[in-house]
């Protein structure tokens, strides 16, 4: 922790930064002080986080340990300001004043929906018939479906375009449980929405909302490699296709679970950075076997372009399909 360096009411420290023309002059009126600790220290969600108030008095380098804490967890998980964060200040295409909490609009630690594979569930899951990649004329298509769930269903709870995205089972507050689900800002926050297609001006393009046709999306619900990975067959050695990597494998939790291990993720087990496969018994294997789901290439909470956001580890030079695909 930095030692307390200087005093200040927030309004003056206020006045001070916005009269700095530059980040730079900012950062030497209070010396030690980088221009990233500012850009947290300043940020609108630094402020109601920590719960400094325009007329109180505050530390400035005080707090600046407080910033690095809170600047770090953000650059491991990078929810918060992220494009899945709708509270206040959210980076979200639609956002809300009715809460400034994070986490809710997907979790919830009382009464979450124990039908959804998702940790802590906060919605409803829908029951839309999609349209799947596996109804193209490909040749090449080796594996076994398995209906479209796991975390994928929990993913597309917001990016069909079915529900508000913030509808929610158990909102903010108390008295705000609802298993039918209810939205946070009483309808404010509508369905998520997409850009129109440059080339079409007036037409939406495909993503983020994603819709009940999955035909133009990587396969989710779908074995692993071919199939020939199950509770049998642990180690993988009649993986159906060759042209996909050996996936690690362990028993967690008295779960058999699979994922392919990545450079970031460092090989010393499943690491969040890592291809993560989603084990399923209600695959053609009809016993524990893996599937590739959204969360596969995904991470939710790593927003940090790479250069798409969310995903589990930089693409440059195609990395996320190599890692799967020996091509």
């Amino acid at each position: 922790m930095l030692q307390v360096r200087r005093r200040a009411s927030f309004d003056n420290l206020l006045g001070t930064y916005r009269k700095a023309k530059k980040t730079r002059a900012a950062c030497s009126t209070f010396p030690g002080v980088s221009s990233n600790e500012w850009g947290v220290i300043m940020s609108e969600k630094f402020v109601r986080l920590t719960g400094w108030r325009a007329n109180g008095a505050v530390l400035i380098a005080g707090i600046v340990g407080v910033a690095l804490t809170l600047g770090a967890g953000t650059a491991a998980a990078q929810v918060l300001g992220s494009q899945h964060d709708l509270s206040l200040g959210g980076g979200a295409q639609s956002t809300t004043g009715a809460t400034t909490e994070v986490c809710v609009f997907c979790h919830t630690p009382h009464g979450a929906n124990t039908g959804a594979s998702a940790p802590l569930w906060n919605k409803t899951l829908p029951t839309t018939t999609y349209q799947r990649y596996s109804t193209l004329p490909s040749s090449t298509l080796d594996g076994g479906e398995a209906p479209v769930g796991s975390v994928s269903l929990a993913c597309l709870s917001c990016h069909d375009g079915t529900q508000a995205m913030d509808v929610v089972i158990n909102t903010p507050g108390s008295g705000g449980f609802n298993s039918g689900g209810i939205p946070i800002s009483g309808g404010a926050i509508g369905v998520m929405v997409n850009p129109d297609d440059p080339a079409n001006p007036g037409t939406p393009g495909p993503v983020p909302m994603l819709g009940t046709d999955l035909r133009d999306d990587h396969p989710i619900s779908i074995q692993y490699g071919g199939g020939g990975c199950s509770a049998t067959d642990v180690t993988c050695a009649t993986l159906g296709d060759a042209d996909f990597n050996t996936p690690a494998t362990a028993n967690i939790n008295t779960v058999q679970a699979w994922w392919v291990n990545t450079a970031a993720g460092g090989g010393a087990g499943r690491q969040k950075q890592d291809m993560i496969l989603y084990t399923r018994t209600d695959g053609p294997a009809a016993q524990e076997e893996p599937f590739v789901e959204c969360g596969s290439c995904h991470d939710p909470h790593a927003s940090t372009s790479t250069p798409v956001s969310f995903l589990r580890i930089d693409n440059t030079d195609s990395s996320i399909c190599l890692a799967c695909h020996t091509k």
